[in-house]
Parts: C-alpha cells; structure tokens; sequence
C-alpha cells in the first residue's frame, strides 16, 4: 500500500530514466521541461483541435500505465498532477494511482498538490495554475523478480517527473509482443470512466481484464463526436481487435442533425478501414440514458443541483423537432444499427453491439444514474463484465 515508511532515509533509492517504453497505453508522449506528459491524441490532432473539454480529456491518462520489471520492496513515482475544480462544487477527490504486481492490485495512492485547472461550467472557462510536483510512494513489496504497473489517474492529466526504486528496472515487452491481443477502444467519459472507483476499475480496464486483452483507451469525455482527427488516429494505432462507441455526446452537444450523422459515420468508419481492413471491428450504440432517449440536447448542468453541492445534469431539446433531424439515443441507435447491417454485407469482420445489452432498462432500476448521465463505480463493473462477454468474445 502507498504508506509513510520511518526507514525513509535508510533505504537507497536509484532514479530510472523515464523513457517512452516504460509507457503502455499512450499514443503520444510529450518531452516537457519537467518530464514526461501521455497524450491520447497525436500531435497533429492536438494542432487540429480547437476544443478544451477535448484538449483536457485526452491528456488524462485513461489505460495509460507505467509498466516495468523488478525485484523492488519500494517504488517511488514524482508526478505533477492537475487537479481539476468546479467552481460552486465541492472539491474532487484527488486522482487514485492503481498498483498491480504480476496483474493482482497490490496498492492505491494519491498524489497531493501539482496544478489546478479552474472550470466555470457557466461561463465555459478554463483557468490553469502550475503547482509543484508530489510523490507517490509504494513500499513492503516482495524482493522476487515481478511485474509491476502503475494505472495514472483515469481523470487526472499527469506529468511524470522521476522513478525511483530499490532494484534495477526493465522495461516489460510493448504491447502487441507478448501473445496477448492489443484491444483499441474509443468512446465518451463513460469509456474514458466518469464516477469510476479507480482506473482499473473503469469498464474498458475491467473488461480487458477479464478478457485477457491489452488496452489502448481513447475514450475522451466529451469529446467522442466523429472527429476525423480522432478517426485517423484510431486507422494509426496497432490493433487486434477496435470497439467505437458513439452517439451520447452528439446528443449532449446537439452538434449535427441526422442529415450530417448518417455520413460522419460512414467516413469515420471509412477512414478506421483505411489502416484496419480486416481487423475485427465493433460499432457499439448508446447505453440507456433516460433523460436522452427521447429528449435532443443540448445537455446542460442543473445549476439547482449545483447549488446543492452536486452536479447533475439535464436534457434542454425540443422532442418535436426530432421529425427534422434533431439526434435522440433512440434515433441514433436505429441509425447505427441500419449502417452496420449495410457495411458488413461486404465487411464480415464488422459487428453491432446495442448499449443497452451492457446498461438498459432493469439495470437502471437497480443502479441508476447518479448525475443522470453516468454510471456509478458498481454500473462500470457490470458493464465491463458484460463487455468481456458481449463485446470482446465476437472480436476474438
């Protein structure tokens, strides 16, 4: 576990250099002044992007991780963590790091202090504050040769400054050379794990677990809205096996009608096919989101539960204008479930996967959506589990 050790000053510690192939899970990594910066997003899509929601979500690490071979007892990480703040919400708890030896969580820690992003829902700021680098400390560890992974905080954007442990470190092999599939998902905050308990605990993490897979999560909350930047990167990306979950965020945002939706499918699948075409591909449609299901966007905060001290969301479209192209859940996933029944008449290795298979109707009876629009730590487990299952088995 991540806890004070009084032999602090005894035990010797050597510093690794931080190198790109300490790093799994990254598509980018970027060469700050004070170390190592993981992005989800290339450069060039960075360059693209005019949007902060999208700009903040893809340099939190969701599935990124440390990975390294050792006989350490003590590993230590410095980190400079930026701390996200709603105005007129209470404080977030601090991002949790996940340690696993030999693939088991052996320990959790937080890392106080590193820069502060100010978020005014309201006036749809952004206000950034550097902040100093803190330490993450995990002692007691077995002295035998092991496998060790640190899971960066899913919703965290995370600076790596420096390692340091009790034993030589190697690098463990990259992902896709070790026998185990390499699964490349995208989505929206619920793939990039909103409310998660941890980040081997969001439904991509827990379902590549039990799948047996390897992860690449580009999952981007708020940000899973058929950008061809975001399309190219998924045609870049080694995979065995891709998943694109769309359709919730086109509806919080209302940015298209149908007209616009029916094509920027197409395309975006078009472009995945340029780099991918055989691999196993699976569109997977919106989970149940009530407010949404019959209801356009936009999506707005509830300021009356933000006065309260919570947040929550909700629906403010107009339902009779969905007749003239305004998007709905229900809409969507009819829409999707048509163009994949068309493309995999000549593309066998394309799959559909209704949402709600994974959330529907009696799930949310029993865990419902605490802010209206995201599932809870218990929903991201069943719904990995159910993705281990429905999404990952026909992949395979």
């Amino acid at each position: 576990m991540n806890t004070p050790n009084p032999d602090h000053e005894l035990t010797e510690l050597t510093t690794t250099p931080l190198t790109d192939d300490l790093v799994h899970g990254a598509i980018d990594i970027e060469r700050t002044a004070r170390g190592l910066l993981p992005h989800r997003l290339p450069a060039r899509a960075r360059a693209q992007n005019t949007d902060g929601q999208l700009a903040m979500a893809e340099s939190q690490p969701s599935g990124v991780r440390l990975a390294f071979r050792t006989r350490a007892t003590v590993v230590e990480l410095d980190t400079v963590p930026t701390k996200r703040v709603y105005v007129g919400v209470p404080p977030r708890p601090d991002g949790l790091y996940d340690l696993l030896v030999d693939g088991q969580l052996a320990g959790q820690g937080s890392v106080a202090g590193g820069d502060t992003l100010t978020i005014d829902m309201g006036a749809g700021t952004f206000e950034h504050t550097p902040g100093e680098p803190g330490t993450l400390r995990f002692a007691g560890l077995s002295d035998a040769p092991k496998t060790v992974e640190i899971w960066l905080p899913h919703n965290e954007t995370t600076e790596l400054v420096a390692l340091r442990t009790d034993a030589p470190v190697e690098p463990t092999a990259p992902l896709g050379s070790s026998g185990r599939k390499v699964w490349l998902h995208h989505g929206s905050s619920i793939s990039h794990g909103s409310d998660a308990a941890s980040p081997t605990a969001t439904w991509p993490a827990l379902a590549a677990s039990l799948g047996g897979v390897d992860l690449v999560n580009l999952g981007f909350g708020g940000g899973a809205l058929l950008d061809p930047f975001t399309a190219r990167t998924l045609r870049d990306t080694s995979a065995d096996m891709i998943s694109v979950k769309m359709g919730i965020n086109l509806v919080n945002a209302d940015l298209m009608r149908m007209r616009a939706f029916t094509p920027a499918v197409h395309g975006f699948l078009d472009t995945i096919r340029e780099g991918h075409p055989t691999t196993p591909l699976l569109v997977v449609s919106p989970i149940l989101c009530p407010i949404h299901e019959e209801t356009p966007g936009p999506l707005m905060p509830d300021f009356s539960s933000v006065a309260e001290g919570q947040m929550r969301f909700k629906a403010t479209g107009d339902p009779a204008e969905v007749a003239q192209g305004r998007l709905t859940l229900e809409t969507i996933r009819a829409e999707l479930a048509r163009i994949v029944a068309q493309r995999a008449a000549d593309d066998p290795h394309l799959h559909y996967l209704d949402g709600r298979e994974l959330y529907g109707e009696a799930d949310h009876e029993e865990l419902p959506l605490p802010d209206a629009v995201h599932p809870d730590a218990a929903a991201h487990r069943r719904i990995g589990e159910r993705f281990a299952e429905l999404g990952l088995g026909p992949l395979k």
